[in-house]
């Protein structure tokens, strides 16, 4: 079947479900184009509790889908394949997070979105990478931090906001792997070229950056600065969206370490125009979430959202 076929497939199975498509921006392009919202983690899990549609597709990874489920449990949530999990998931095993929280009873926990239902259940407060700064910074200044799962973003958020903060040490398999070596021998071969680098790279790579900040920062960067030559550290799905938005511009990706090509999410990739047109054929695989975790896991997503929109949260109710 040729891509137009299957992509106005997969449109009438929309209309017939009612349903709705979202895309991370770390998809491949085929897949970022079909999507009815494209965005970050932070704007998808908005849009999730948004949208009226009865069925929603997130082609991105299981915990954003997770997330949409635990916001609208009344949905018929899916994913093109249950596979797509996530490193930083398997690095905050529920039984060793558990422990963590029970060790610090008196500290909020923080819990990067990029996490299991059952870890954001015993959590505090969620963030993404585009309001981690202001969750943190809207904590008490009495208050103890626990920080998770990602360990580069929390030590980044540390050095930003001045807080000292207990550390998950979690990793994203793939911003783990950006090379400071060969960042700086690229650099120095473009000196012209704007570094730009998603926080959850190491403390190395972010000291040879220009700019900082979150998938959609980098995309806004991009757009707006009238800079001509980017090198980007993030994942290598985000290119499709910036040579959109500026085609005139020279987007360098920066390389990893080794000989290793690992500028691809592999469980992102595991997603596939086919995958989306089966999901939608047969509503499966729909992700399902346990009842007796959906309250529990709701209110730290919550939370961040009424921080997100200036709106202020009783941290007293947080302590658990």
């Amino acid at each position: 079947m040729s891509h137009a076929d299957l992509k106005e497939e997969i449109q009438e199975l929309k209309r017939k479900h009612d349903a709705v498509i979202f895309s991370h921006y770390y998809e491949d392009g085929a897949i970022q184009d079909i999507a009815d919202e494209l965005g970050d983690s932070l704007f998808l899990a908005q849009c999730g509790a948004e949208v009226k549609n009865p069925v929603v597709l997130m082609a991105g990874v299981v915990f954003m889908a997770e997330s949409i489920k635990v916001l609208s449990p009344e949905k018929t949530v899916l994913v093109p394949d249950l596979r797509a999990g996530c490193s930083l998931v398997q690095d905050s095993p529920i039984k060793e997070y558990t422990k963590w929280r029970e060790d610090n009873p008196d500290a909020v926990m923080v819990t990067y979105v990029n996490s299991s239902a059952e870890v954001k259940a015993l959590t505090d407060i969620t963030c993404t990478s585009t309001n981690a700064e202001q969750i943190i910074n809207s904590i008490p200044k009495d208050k103890e931090i626990l920080f998770g799962p990602d360990k580069n973003l929390g030590r980044y958020l540390a050095q930003k906001t001045g807080r000292e903060m207990k550390i998950w040490p979690g990793v994203c398999e793939v911003h783990e792997l950006f090379s400071f070596k060969k960042l700086l021998e690229l650099k120095q071969k473009h000196p012209d070229a704007l570094v730009i680098s998603h926080p959850e790279c190491e403390e190395s790579v972010l000291s040879l950056s220009d700019k900082i900040g979150s998938t959609s920062f980098l995309l806004n960067e991009v757009k707006t600065n009238k800079n001509n030559k980017f090198i980007v550290a993030t994942e290598a799905g985000i290119f499709h969206q910036m040579k959109k938005i500026r085609p005139d511009a020279e987007l360098l990706q920066a390389p990893a370490r080794g000989n290793c090509v690992c500028n691809e999410c592999p469980y992102m990739k595991m997603n596939t125009l086919e995958k989306i047109r089966d999901a939608l054929r047969t509503l499966n695989p729909e992700v399902v979430v346990d009842k007796s975790l959906i309250d529990r896991a709701r209110l730290p997503l919550e939370r961040m959202m009424k921080v997100t929109r200036g709106e202020s949260i009783s941290w007293s109710s947080c302590e658990r």
